[in-house]
């Protein structure tokens, strides 16, 4: 029987492996998305979470790049959707068919839909009306879906990654609460620099695109998503994340400044996004256990859509981004 020793130094031998392996894909990506070091690494902690993230940022900042460049840098299968309010549940999820053989026996078909795949963008998931987003936030949950009464599993691994325009609303069918919560992360998009525009200039308009190169399968990712949870997490490193997601609900024992300015707070499922999104942190870095300072940087991702600001503070100029950080100072 193998002792607790010789697993624990399995464990650090494959964290090592794993940092290396992660530096890579990092690196690949960073070679086709110029001036976005964050917004990968982001995307990369989301996916190797488990979970699902949301990217808004405006038009033309790559974020459908992004996700084709990480789909094939990871190995896995990617699909695109266009969400337009005309769009139904059944283009998304797949429908049946009723079909005829040869002999004039009739049965139905299931086709499934673009949700089938490993890695999924969800352009401007905003856009579609609130029956099609249930149907796609169901199958992110439930990874699988029913139609007809017959169960059908999603592929392993299953990833979303959505997009939003935070500045055109017109038309649109904002994700409610409860449905934001279910992703791992939103993602903010900003404006590359100077520097990361003018090597994409150059990349982007000469005689050959820049493609990335496959640093690893499905499979490798499950392993790699495994091996996330064994991490171990410190005592001061669990107080700090209860002690941030907790101290963000209003209520009777709240701060003071809470109560004023937070109309509802992040539920439990915070916790465990910063729990998983600390660990992946470590692990992409190549680090053996994480830190509070991981909690820190992880908190506006993923606090930042699972909290709103009552309108006393949002008249007074309040930012939810300027609340996390006041909480975020509490921690010490």
């Amino acid at each position: 029987m193998q002792s607790i020793n010789e697993a624990d130094h399995k464990v650090v031998e494959d964290i090592e492996r794993a940092g290396e392996r992660l530096a890579r894909a990092k690196d690949a990506i960073g070679r086709v998305i110029f001036g976005q070091q964050p917004v990968i690494d982001l995307a990369l902690t989301a996916i190797l979470s488990g979970g699902h993230g949301l990217l808004v940022g405006l038009p033309g900042l790559a974020k459908t790049k992004l996700v084709e460049t990480i789909g094939h840098v990871l190995g896995l299968q990617e699909k695109r959707v266009q969400f337009t309010p005309d769009l139904l549940p059944s283009d998304i999820i797949g429908s049946e068919v009723l079909e005829e053989s040869d002999t004039g026996t009739r049965h139905f078909r299931f086709i499934k839909g673009p949700v089938f795949s490993q890695l999924l963008m969800a352009d401007e998931i905003n856009r579609a009306s609130p029956r099609t987003q249930s149907a796609l936030l169901q199958a992110m949950q439930e990874k699988h879906v029913t139609v007809a009464g017959q169960r059908h599993d999603l592929p392993r691994p299953f990833h979303v990654l959505a997009t939003q325009n935070p500045i055109e609303q017109e038309g649109t069918y904002p994700l409610p609460e409860a449905q934001l919560d279910r992703f791992l992360l939103e993602i903010d998009v900003p404006y590359p620099d100077l520097e990361a525009e003018r090597r994409m200039l150059f990349a982007t308009t000469g005689p050959a695109e820049t493609l990335p190169d496959p640093v690893m399968t499905a499979e490798e990712l499950q392993a790699l998503q495994r091996l996330v949870r064994l991490i171990p997490v410190g005592d001061s490193v669990v107080n700090a994340v209860l002690k941030l997601v907790r101290t963000a609900r209003p209520g009777p024992d709240a701060d003071d400044f809470v109560r004023e300015t937070v109309a509802w707070g992040p539920g439990p499922r915070a916790s465990q996004a910063l729990m998983l999104g600390v660990r992946t942190r470590c692990l992409m870095d190549g680090r053996l256990s994480p830190s509070v300072d991981d909690v820190i940087a992880l908190a506006n991702p993923v606090l930042r859509h699972r909290m709103a600001l009552t309108f006393a503070a949002r008249a007074d100029g309040q930012t939810v981004d300027g609340v996390i950080s006041r909480l975020c100072g509490m921690l010490g």
